[in-house]
């Protein structure tokens, strides 16, 4: 089938199997590796990516599904002047990574999340969604509180969205 899958306001036309998975496509056909295959049984998280603006496990979702809706990758965080997410910089001060294999995941879902006023308890579901084998998910906790908060706040220097 023929597709076009628009990745991080890239376009990217494709020719796919019908069965083709969007994180294979992501990866193989459009380069975009950060985002990472981990169970592909949607269960780890580390494929997370955001639809049209929600989270999802990419390993679970058909590309074809995907023809002509907005996804937004780990590569799509950065800003347009070439500077890190306010996620990232709060991943980086918290030291929420370690292996980094599990951190385009949760970074994709807590980004589909900022603009939600979250509770402590609703960070901490959020992080329970996804695995990681290296931190003990108390830094990725805390990042993503500290990202939330900023955001919340306007001191994140991104605009909430409307």
């Amino acid at each position: 089938m023929r597709i076009t899958l628009t990745v991080n306001d890239a376009a990217y036309p494709l020719e796919v199997e019908p069965r083709r998975v969007l994180a294979d496509a992501l990866r193989d056909d459009c380069g975009l590796t950060g985002t990472h295959l981990g169970c592909e049984q949607g269960v780890c998280g580390a494929c997370t990516v955001l639809v049209d603006g929600e989270a999802v496990r990419s390993c679970l979702m058909l590309a074809v599904q995907c023809d002509g809706v907005p996804i937004r990758t780990v590569e799509g965080l950065t800003g347009p002047d070439g500077q890190p997410h306010p996620l990232q910089r709060a991943f980086s001060a918290e030291r929420g990574l370690q292996c980094g294999f599990c951190t385009p995941g949760f970074l994709m879902l807590a980004a589909g999340a900022l603009d939600h006023d979250l509770s402590e308890n609703e960070v901490a579901d959020l992080v329970r969604s996804n695995l990681c084998r290296c931190t003990g998910y108390e830094p990725i906790r805390r990042a993503i509180t500290r990202a939330a908060h900023a955001h919340q706040n306007g001191q994140d220097g991104r605009h909430r969205s409307v």
